[in-house]
């Protein structure tokens, strides 16, 4: 086997570096369990809110009597599934965390064999990692946590009796379009739309969406995978500043 002379490392140290710092991060902000609303901005890490301890005007429906529990360690569950199962999140914590492998023609760690894999090797086929495969069906509550969040950025223009623009607003309606952009691009979301047809002449509208968006955004999953995952989490803590008093949202009309 060839050996690399090339710095390889640097970019599973990188990712995994940022997979870290987003995973110590979320967990400080699920465990804050305040500090997510201000104004009619909601933290997206705690969207939607059904517990208690969350602010009357943002209550979602009668499971608002679920106890006063941190609304995000309920809500997490479902878009954390999503992108840890996601084939792209797959291939970055198995090169960053487990070194399986590191990088293109490096040998894992811990290799015994000449071509440089693990003994017993059966990569996905095999428990626990075929639990990969319900990749498929978190998409769908992805799908809805994405409208979830596109509601919240059409609140996050709401103020007192009437309508305004923050500089919240906007970064809401980013995060929005971020989280769409990594949920259609999905591999998942693409074989929805494009696989199962012998011909595409039959099912026009669905070769529309997936020539015309779920391809493309396909085409540039890795980066809305990543700009969506450090945008949730600057939207959280821009909301945090603001709810703290440590920044002041600015108001355009």
């Amino acid at each position: 086997m060839i050996l690399r002379k090339d710095r390889w490392w640097l970019q599973p140290l990188v990712t995994g570096l940022g997979l870290l710092a987003f995973v110590v991060y979320g967990v400080w902000t699920a465990f804050r369990g305040d500090f997510y609303f201000a104004h009619h901005y909601l933290s997206p890490f705690y969207s939607p809110c059904f517990v208690s301890s969350c602010p009357p005007a943002e209550t979602w429906g009668p499971a608002g009597s679920i106890g006063t529990v941190s609304p995000a360690l309920l809500v997490l569950i479902f878009p954390m599934g999503f992108r840890v199962t996601c084939y792209y999140y797959r291939k970055t914590y198995y090169r960053s965390f487990w070194a399986s492998p590191p990088a293109c023609a490096v040998a894992d760690v811990g290799s015994t064999t000449p071509g440089g894999v693990r003994s017993r090797y059966s990569g996905e086929t095999r428990f626990p990692l075929i639990w990969q495969n319900v990749h498929r069906y978190f998409w769908y509550a992805a799908f809805i946590f994405a409208g979830i969040l596109t509601y919240d950025a059409v609140e996050a223009f709401r103020f007192g009796g009437g309508w305004g623009m923050g500089l919240g607003s906007l970064i809401f309606v980013v995060n929005a379009v971020l989280i769409w952009s990594y949920t259609l691009g999905c591999h998942a979301c693409r074989h929805l739309c494009g696989g199962g047809l012998r011909k595409f002449s039959k099912a026009p509208a669905r070769y529309a969406i997936w020539r015309k968006v779920v391809t493309p955004l396909n085409a540039h999953h890795q980066l809305f995978a990543w700009l969506s995952l450090i945008w949730i989490a600057w939207t959280d803590f821009y909301v945090y500043l603001v709810a703290t008093g440590t920044i002041h949202d600015p108001r355009f009309f």
